[in-house]
């Protein structure tokens, strides 16, 4: 283990795969993160999907844990992937997906920094034109989340 500038280690960190479930929308959950990595796990209601998108500076990859999920790529081309299936995906490489599964789909994601990206932005995570796109966004198929009560996925 390495040690900071004053010396002292680190700390670890622990997490545990917990998460609501969905009627409608999608939920975002840090579970535990580094300068460098990010793992978050991630819900979609069934039918939930994003809109096409490259991360400029970050290799990642998902894990489906529940539910089964279509991955496209910018020319519509796509694979369906299911439980304890995944795909990785380089920093700069377009894709969008959506839950595909009467279930509500459950992804485990890691996500790595590059250093300077392979698109010419500064954007962390870029539409097809090459301009910013807050996940958060209309254009990302943002949508009211409503949650199941006292459901989860354990």
């Amino acid at each position: 283990m390495t040690t900071s500038a004053q010396g002292a280690a680190p700390a670890v960190s622990f997490f545990k795969l917990r998460a609501q479930l969905l009627e409608q929308g999608r939920t975002d959950t840090v579970l535990a993160a580094t300068d460098n990595l990010k793992l978050r796990l991630k819900v979609y209601a069934s039918g939930g999907e994003n809109g096409l998108h490259a991360h400029a500076s970050e290799d990642h990859s998902f894990l489906v844990m529940q539910g089964r999920a279509r991955f496209y790529d910018r020319d519509d081309g796509h694979t369906d992937i299911g439980r304890y299936e995944g795909i990785m995906i380089p920093a700069g490489a377009y894709y969008r997906f959506e839950a595909i599964s009467s279930e509500e789909l459950i992804l485990f994601r890691v996500g790595a920094k590059t250093g300077a990206g392979s698109l010419a932005t500064a954007a962390p995570r870029v539409n097809a034109r090459g301009e910013a796109m807050p996940g958060d966004s209309k254009e990302n198929k943002r949508v009211p989340v409503v949650f199941k009560d006292g459901q989860f996925f354990e």
